[in-house]
């Protein structure tokens, strides 16, 4: 009999070596797919390879998808300031997203009878990649044998040392998920409500020789351009130049508590230098080139676009439209952000920008109007007022 085609979303961590050994010695013809977002070294990719064929993969290939997870994505989060519960940048979470999305198209574009990964029970990537494929790849089988069999990481360890492949994946005290929009750190106090990660759970630390620092940042039409007045066609490189010096500093690092999917709540530490400075630099530029109005709905829409990012919804056919109204309120979100940088901190100073509505002509707040007389303000104040008035002349026991 034909063997059955096989795509392995492959990250090269335990559970998905696990999932190319077993399947392969199973019988199957394994494609090992690792879909980069942005979080892979070229060393990491190519340790990937190298091991893939090592557990019995028939293939091995890396779907590089990082400019499209940006220009799909992560541009939107920016144009909307998205943190989930005010605190995460939705980084790894949205990845998966795109990851699952490659994986599904090399699937389909082989022939694959069934695509594995090596998600687990109890988190949200599971249904990330599953509803994902469900919906992309519709018939193929989807095949979670950490999931399936509950198995433990010591589990997985024996096979592969019982095959021959030397495991060397440690039981260490904390997990790592590397992405261009951050790290994820899970483990050890996050575990413990009450404490907070130490200072060795961190993978950036402060390395920056000066004490202080000032950082600009250049946006275009919400985009950024420019870096210290380096010009940036390539938005995630000018990304990455930004993460480079912010971790320098360990700026970035937080813990989110929030509800999963599955709807336990669930606490997760982070590293984000990058998302950090430029949602804030993005925000503070829209307070001064937004009216009141464009700020209100954009966050509307924004926090939901970030909760549907999050929620493995990235297929809702709202997510355009919203776009589309994050896309068009960035057509005056111009100048450039100067941020101060301290060790593990840092603040706005202030911005630079042609479409700044604090320089109006009409006046200057708490010093001169110019554009009205007094009186056009006391008769303003008194039509202001005449809702109060009507009302707690009515009712004036009701009056504070």
């Amino acid at each position: 009999m034909e063997k059955k085609k096989v795509v392995v979303a492959f990250s090269g961590g335990l559970d998905t070596s696990y999932t190319v050994m077993k399947l392969a010695n199973d019988g199957y013809e394994v494609y090992a797919a690792c879909a980069n977002t942005g979080g892979f070294s070229q060393e990491q990719l190519q340790k990937n390879e190298e091991n893939a064929y090592k557990l019995g993969a028939k293939a091995y290939v890396t779907l590089d998808v990082t400019q499209e997870y940006y220009d799909k994505s992560l541009r939107y989060m920016i144009y909307g300031n998205v943190l989930r519960n005010n605190c995460y940048p939705i980084s790894v979470s949205s990845e998966r997203i795109f990851q699952a999305i490659a994986i599904a198209r090399y699937a389909k574009e082989i022939g694959a009878d069934a695509i594995a990964h090596g998600s687990t029970g109890a988190g949200n990537d599971q249904i990330r990649f599953d509803m994902t494929f469900l919906v992309m790849a519709p018939g193929v089988e989807i095949i979670t044998l950490t999931r399936d069999h509950a198995l433990s990481r010591q589990e997985e360890v024996d096979y592969l040392n019982a095959h021959g492949f030397s495991a060397d994946f440690t039981k260490l005290k904390y997990s790592y998920n590397v992405g261009i929009w951050g790290t994820s750190i899970c483990g050890g106090e996050i575990l413990d409500s009450a404490q907070a990660l130490p200072e060795e759970a961190y993978l950036k630390h402060v390395t920056a020789e000066d004490k202080e620092r000032e950082l600009r940042i250049t946006f275009t039409k919400g985009e950024i351009t420019a870096v210290d007045g380096v010009e940036y066609d390539d938005k995630v490189a000018a990304i990455q130049q930004i993460e480079k010096i912010g971790a320098s500093y360990a700026i970035g690092r937080d813990c989110n508590v929030g509800d999963t999917i599955i709807g336990i709540k669930g606490r997760v530490g982070f590293e984000a230098a990058a998302p950090k400075l430029i949602i804030e630099a993005h925000r503070l530029l829209e307070k001064y080139t937004l009216s009141k109005w464009q700020q209100y709905w954009k966050d509307q829409v924004a926090n939901w676009y970030g909760m549907f990012l999050h929620e493995s919804q990235y297929l809702e056919p709202v997510m355009p439209d919203i776009e589309a109204m994050l896309l068009s309120s960035q057509r005056h979100v111009n100048g450039t952000v100067i941020l101060r940088l301290r060790p593990m901190a840092f603040e706005l100073v202030g911005v630079d920008s042609a479409d700044d509505l604090l320089k109006s002509k009409l006046g200057e707040y708490g010093e001169m109007q110019r554009g009205w007389t007094a009186d056009d303000a006391k008769g303003f104040i008194k039509l202001l007022s005449t809702p109060l008035r009507v009302y707690y002349g009515i009712h004036p026991d009701e009056q504070r």
